[in-house]
């Protein structure tokens, strides 16, 4: 898919994207709020910069907008040229990679798409708050456990 832009319209877009602070993560800063929950966000002395941290738990909470991220990307890699679609690649890789190491270092690591969040706050809040309160949480039909499994 060609950009009809021009590459400074591109550019002048691109650096409008906000890192931090936007509205998704203000929606769950929110909810989390009205939890009365003790955490810390967007934390960049912690590997991948968290956006939200609840140090006493050990508990990372990122949220990953649908687009950046390649929420099933691969059903429409092929509409982005080369530059989009590697950037989106090396995003997919990095979050691994982050979500890897913070788990080895005795992170637990959640994640949750932008479609999820905007759909259905309350279940996101629901999912932490089983975190936080060191149970299971049920998805769907399997019951995941919360205790650690090594590899």
């Amino acid at each position: 898919m060609p950009d009809n832009l021009t590459p400074d319209q591109r550019r002048k877009a691109m650096k409008a994207v906000k890192g931090s602070d936007t509205s998704l993560e203000l929606t769950i800063d929110a909810a989390f709020k009205g939890m009365g929950w003790a955490y810390e966000r967007n934390v960049a002395n912690v590997i991948g910069k968290p956006d939200f941290l609840f140090r006493d738990a050990k508990l990372i909470v990122f949220v990953h907008g649908d687009f950046w991220h390649g929420w099933r990307f691969p059903a429409w890699s092929a509409k982005l040229t080369l530059y989009w679609k590697e950037k989106i690649q090396r995003n997919r890789r990095r979050d691994r990679l982050y979500r890897q190491r913070l788990r080895r270092l005795g992170w637990k690591v959640l994640s949750f798409w932008e479609h999820r969040v905007r759909s259905d706050l309350a279940a996101v809040v629901a999912e932490v708050a089983s975190w936080l309160d060191g149970r299971s949480v049920n998805h769907g039909n399997q019951i995941q456990s919360r205790v650690r499994r090594r590899r």
